[in-house]
Parts: C-alpha cells; structure tokens; sequence
C-alpha cells in the first residue's frame, strides 16, 4: 500500500508542468468549534513530516493566529499572496483548504493563482488540488463550506444571546462591580462583587446627590485604591461609562447603542431615580465645559510631563443659596495619565501672572504698540460717538498696570493675545507658573 501511494505521488508531480516550491501555511483559527483543531506547532510537524515523504520542497514557513473569517485581515497570508505572484513559491502547503480561506474574496484569489498558473499546487493532509476543473471545483466547495459554518455559527451566536437576554441575563462579562457566575447552573448570571459593588454605587451618589464631578471621582478612587478585576485602575473615561450603564439599575442594552433593551434579572446597585440624577449632572457638566470657553488654556505646559494644561469649571451653591463659580487649571494628562501636576485656581494663576508682569521687559513683547493702538481706538470712539476729543497720550500709561488690567478684565481674546506675545513658554509645574528661559 505504501508504494502504491508513493508511485502515484510521484505520478502526480511528473505531470506538473513546472518544478514545484512549497511554502508551509500554518493558521491557529479563534474561531470556538476549532479550539480543540491541532496547534500552529502540530501542523507544522505534520507537514513537515508529510513533505518528507513526499520529498516535497519546502522553501518557506508562515504561521498566523488571525482568523479567516474575514476577508483581508491576515497579514501573513497577505504577505504569502505577494510571495506567489512574485515568483518565489508557487505551491502550498496546509492542513486542510479552511486553513487558507473562511471566506469568498481569500478563496477567489486562491483560485485565481491557480487559473493564472501562478500557483501549481496546494496540497493538504488527505487531499491535492491543481488547476484541474474538478479540484477547483473541489477546493471551492470545501472553502464555500467553511463559509456557510462561519454564517451559520453567527447566526446560531446571535440567536444564543437574544435568548439569554430575555431571560435576563447578561450574555457577556459583567460590568465592573458585578461578577460573573462559575457555576454550570448559573451560567451568564451576575451578582454583586462585594468588593467593588459598593464603590460603584458611591460613585454614583456621590454624583447624583453631591454632584461630583467626573475627574473628582478619579481621584478619589485613586486615594482609595480602587481597581478592577484585572488589578488596574479606572481611567477617567471608563468612569464615565460607568455612570452613563444603565446596567446598574436594572436595564440592558445589547448591543451599546442598538436601541434594543432587556429587563435584566440581576440585582440592582442603584434605583433609576438615581441615575436619572446622575445623567442630569452629567449632562449640566457637559453643556458648562462645552460653553465656557477658558482663558489660558493651550497657552501654558505642564512642567512635569510636557502635556498641555487643561481647565475646568465648578459650579458651588451653599446651603444659604448662594452661587459660587471657580475655574482650575490642571495637567490634560496627555502624555503621562499619573502626572502629579495638581490643580490651581484661575485667581491664584492671575496673581502669578501679574507678579510675572513686573519681571519681564515688556518692551521685548511688543506691548507699547498694542497700548498705543487701544488707545487711538477709545479716541476715535470718544470723538465719533460722544463729541469728545481725548487728551489721553500712550506715555501716560502705566504699561504694567494696563498688562495686570488685562489679566483681570480683559477678554479671553485680550489676555491670549497678551501672553501670546511672550517669547518664552510658560510652564506650571507644582502650582508654580514659570517663564521658561
């Protein structure tokens, strides 16, 4: 039996028109019915151990993870498809056609190698395939199959989790929190983690009823410590994310965004009432950082981590209904998310511009010009609109004095158009503004 095997291998590669170079293609497939198929290291041992007994001529070896599901999503294989058609192999080598293609576009350029004889031969574990009508045929047949599993099993995916999410269970890892069940009986169900489910509902109160803001819960969950299931803190944006699940209180939306929304069965960490008031803070946030435009940002660095300093607004009513409205300056965090920069006030930030005022030559930046225009500017509006003729001459101005006036009250525009004029960059580093030299 084994001469008669090696006779006909040897028959078949006569008939070739051209001397054959293999390449090796190894795929270790994501996808769930293959996780029990061998392993990258398996087929390639079976191969090799294959092409030496047909006395195949292995040039190459390219192993891939990524899945063939998709078209044009494997580099390697991409990289392969260049290597035949320039020249350098023109046979493969695979365990079986799934290996090469789970989808129509991978399998029509397989098959077109083949028509254009750029590719002489494929060959698997239990099957050989040339530019012969009936195993091109063939080889469509065996991809098209792999094909209709991969549709099948999405659709079988989908159904699986439509049903669990009517029953009320949540198909995927539960939100930070929650935990996940190991049980078989209590498969996709969640239950509050007890370490972290009651922070997640601070959280939440802490916004609703003390209206926190974002960045304030950061911090906080910094102080304490907090972090995930995989040992990692919550970044700014995950914390918003959380705030907005509407998990928390009950209801599921599968997919995020798909408008399509399941009563889950899970315990609740807070009631809807709360987490409407935390959408309304979120929302007035929003709407307040969106129209406040902040006088001295993009102007100053961080003296820790070089990213660009940051502004927020905070809103504090007392008990007695007054109303009190702060600006701070931080660190954006661009390039370092633990930069220790902290936080300043737009008071405290003015002081130090004022005291920066009186150290620099301001005829270096170009003031005396901008003071001389401003105030041919309030003549003409004196003269044209009141009948008034100024007196007011660009030497009787105290330069400093009007740079500090600007500071204070002038206009956004008016301040960055001052500090534009510096030379030198300002640097905050510590709550200390610096005029780099």
């Amino acid at each position: 039996m084994e001469q008669t095997t090696t006779n006909i291998s040897q028959l078949n590669r006569a008939n070739l028109e051209v001397p054959v170079r293999y390449c090796l293609y190894a795929r270790k497939s994501s996808e769930e019915e293959e996780k029990q198929a061998l392993s990258i290291d398996s087929q390639i041992r079976e191969m090799m151990q294959m092409a030496q007994r047909d006395s195949l001529n292995i040039i190459d070896v390219y192993k891939e993870s990524h899945s063939a599901k998709d078209a044009n999503q494997r580099p390697v294989f991409n990289k392969l498809i260049e290597d035949i058609k320039s020249g350098k192999f023109n046979g493969i080598v695979c365990w079986h056609p799934d290996r090469l293609s789970r989808n129509a576009p991978d399998l029509g350029t397989v098959v077109d190698l083949l028509d254009k004889k750029l590719l002489v031969e494929i060959r698997t574990y239990g099957q050989r395939f040339t530019n012969n009508p009936n195993e091109k045929f063939l080889l469509m047949i065996l991809g098209s199959q792999s094909k209709l599993e991969n549709d099948n099993r999405s659709i079988n995916i989908k159904r699986g989790l439509r049903t669990r999410l009517e029953m009320g269970l949540w198909p995927t890892t539960a939100p930070t929190g929650y935990l996940n069940s190991n049980r078989t009986d209590q498969r996709c169900q969640s239950f509050i983690d007890p370490a972290r489910g009651p922070v997640i509902k601070q959280m939440f109160e802490k916004v609703g009823y003390d209206h926190w803001s974002g960045r304030k819960i950061y911090y906080w969950l910094k102080e304490i410590n907090f972090t995930t299931r995989t040992g990692k803190a919550l970044s700014l944006s995950n914390i918003y994310l959380i705030l907005k699940n509407t998990f928390y209180y009950g209801m599921m939306e599968y997919p995020r965004g798909g408008g399509k929304w399941y009563q889950g069965k899970h315990e609740t960490l807070i009631d809807k009432d709360l987490f409407e008031l935390v959408k309304t803070q979120l929302i007035r946030t929003e709407i307040v950082n969106r129209d406040r435009e902040y006088a001295f940002t993009r102007l100053i660095k961080c003296g820790h981590c070089g990213s660009g300093i940051s502004a927020e607004g905070k809103t504090k009513i007392q008990k007695n209904g007054n109303i009190h409205h702060y600006i701070y300056y931080s660190c954006s965090r661009f390039n370092d998310h633990g930069c220790k920069c902290g936080y300043i006030r737009e008071e405290e930030l003015i002081r130090q511009l004022e005291n920066m005022m009186d150290q620099i030559d301001l005829n270096e930046i170009g003031i005396k010009q901008k003071i001389k225009a401003e105030v041919e500017r309030h003549k003409k509006f004196q003269a044209g609109l009141l009948g008034i003729k100024s007196k007011i001459k660009v030497a009787d101005i105290d330069i400093r004095s009007y740079t500090k006036y600007i500071l204070r009250e002038g206009t956004i525009y008016e301040k960055r158009e001052l500090l534009g004029c510096l030379k030198s960059r300002l640097i905050l580093k510590d709550k200390i503004l610096i005029l780099e030299q």
